[in-house]
């Protein structure tokens, strides 16, 4: 067993009649973000709860460094909530260290210096209740580093942030990975995960639809190809093998080519029409490939 893994083994969750969750497994690795993604309902939450030891699984297990998980080793940050509106900043942030076990002195030292990391210097004296919605995001960021934690999950961690916001976020993740931290985190935002994540799983209806690095779900979905030819008439490109129009527009035609189509056989068709000014390759975005589970910015 690799030390550090933060490893989820085949869980299940039912709520009466409905399964959130059906044999469900990844693994978090020594300094990498995993991105759990998928639609609304797809069962994210519920599997970071489960992860977590909130919420029991009625199946499957979670292990860390190979064995049971315990609570006290996570830094959580949920999707909304999980700060008390009435307590003063550094207070809160000095509170939940102290329920993660830190002395007085060391959970109000780590709340400081988190402070100051997170730009909220400034408000650390001022009610959470009075902070505007990315100050409160920020706090529950610093809430769930307070401890030092040697695992953290984050909860829809981008939901309300600018392009800013989301780097800074980001930043903070990759340097806690840097330091060998398991990072877990769950977005309907794809672009983002696709982005920021280092290996990414994909659930849909509580089932695990694809899971690998972004090279391994790309690099299998067949290319994409935009050629423009100026004086091709449309459906040029229908009597190539392996081919599929996926737009055309004018003279530029976008073309997805499966696993082992030639793609000098369609710059051989688009030639034959005349001229050719722009004949490119890229792969297909995590959006293109799943769009059900899409979120709008």
């Amino acid at each position: 067993m690799t030390a550090r893994l933060l490893e989820v083994d085949r869980i299940s969750r039912r709520f009466g009649t409905a399964t959130a969750l059906d044999q469900v497994s990844f693994a978090a690795r020594p300094g990498e973000l995993f991105g759990l993604t998928g639609g609304r309902g797809a069962g994210k939450t519920t599997a970071l709860r489960i992860t977590l030891g909130v919420q029991p699984a009625d199946s499957g297990a979670v292990r860390f460094d190979g064995r049971p998980i315990r609570r006290g080793l996570f830094g959580y940050l949920p999707e909304e909530g999980g700060l008390q509106p009435r307590m003063r900043v550094l207070d809160q942030l000095v509170h939940l260290g102290r329920l993660h076990g830190l002395s007085t002195n060391d959970a109000h030292g780590s709340a400081e210096r988190w402070l100051a990391r997170l730009g909220l210097g400034p408000q650390r004296k001022a009610q959470i209740r009075k902070l505007g919605a990315e100050a409160r995001h920020r706090v529950r960021l610093a809430a769930a580093l307070v401890s030092d934690p040697v695992v953290l999950v984050l909860d829809e961690p981008f939901t309300g942030l600018d392009p800013a916001a989301v780097t800074a976020t980001c930043e903070v993740l990759r340097e806690k990975a840097a330091a060998g931290v398991p990072v877990v985190l769950s977005s309907r935002r794809l672009d983002l995960v696709e982005r920021h994540c280092d290996r990414v799983g994909v659930l849909r209806a509580g089932r695990m639809l694809a899971m690998g690095t972004i090279a391994e779900l790309t690099g299998g979905a067949g290319r994409r190809l935009t050629v423009t030819a100026p004086r091709a008439r449309p459906g040029w490109s229908t009597a190539v093998p392996g081919v599929r129009v996926l737009a055309e527009h004018r003279e530029t035609t976008v073309l997805e080519l499966s696993r082992g189509a030639d793609d000098q056989a369609v710059l051989a068709a688009a030639l034959a029409t005349g001229p050719v000014t722009e004949f490119s390759h890229r792969l297909p975005s995590l959006a293109e490939l799943f769009p059900d589970e899409v979120s709008a910015p």
